[in-house]
């Protein structure tokens, strides 16, 4: 693969779709927050930003050296075969099923993976879980837009462990939670309130879905490291 800088593999980050604003405009666009891309591109990658469209997956995957499923709104109930709750936000099914392709595609390939927060729930919904539709109110994200800060216990022999050791302090923001857990799937981290806040599918040599957001600490990249290294072995 000819790259301007083979030191440096391609990155995906999937995207928003949502209204927005700037300079003198307001309209629709596909968007994810700076601190994705600064986060893939510190820790010596390219980011290349994957908005929702119908098609061209494959072809997407065959260029990229690895993935990254962005944090968003909440999952269609209707995914795994749930009735929405009232507290459950509207769907986005452009996204989901965008995400999902990008997903089970990205696994078929062994394609190094990580899935923040969304993406870690994507991870269980498309392997057969299903979520927990509300969390108590402010117990792991309080509005509005304000992250939670709270310790979480890494399992042992675990790639997150390898990766974070046995604990680390993160930065949440979310309302739903792994209920059932998807086919294949290891819970490799938990709060202290028992939330799964960590996934890891068995047979893959790196596919990781965390629910916090490493994304928002600029101070520590490791998970981000630990992807481009995989993403560099995948591309050689």
């Amino acid at each position: 693969m000819t790259r301007a800088d083979p030191r440096r593999p391609l990155i995906g980050i999937t995207t928003y779709q949502d209204d927005a604003a700037w300079s003198g405009w307001h309209q629709r666009a596909s968007l994810v927050p700076q601190t994705y891309v600064d986060a893939v591109f510190r820790a010596g990658g390219t980011p290349v930003l994957l908005p929702p469209q119908p098609g061209g997956a494959e072809h997407l995957l065959d260029a990229l050296d690895g993935l990254v499923l962005a944090g968003g709104p909440d999952l269609d109930p209707a995914r795994y075969g749930a009735a929405a709750d009232p507290r459950t936000g509207p769907p986005h099914h452009a996204r989901d099923d965008w995400e999902s392709t990008l997903l089970r595609s990205a696994l078929t390939r062994d394609l190094p993976l990580l899935g923040v927060c969304r993406g870690m729930q994507l991870l269980n919904v498309e392997l057969g879980g299903t979520l927990l539709q509300h969390l108590p109110d402010g117990s792991h994200q309080k509005l509005p837009a304000q992250f939670v800060r709270h310790r979480v216990e890494m399992a042992d022999g675990s790639r997150l462990a390898t990766v974070l050791g046995p604990d680390a302090e993160v930065s949440c923001y979310h309302h739903q939670a792994v209920d059932r857990l998807g086919s294949g799937l290891r819970p490799t981290a938990r709060g202290a309130d028992g939330t799964v806040e960590a996934l890891e599918p068995d047979g893959h040599r790196f596919a990781l879905g965390v629910q916090w957001h490493p994304e928002t600490d600029p101070d520590d990249l490791r998970l981000f490291q630990a992807l481009i290294a995989h993403a560099l072995t995948a591309s050689r």
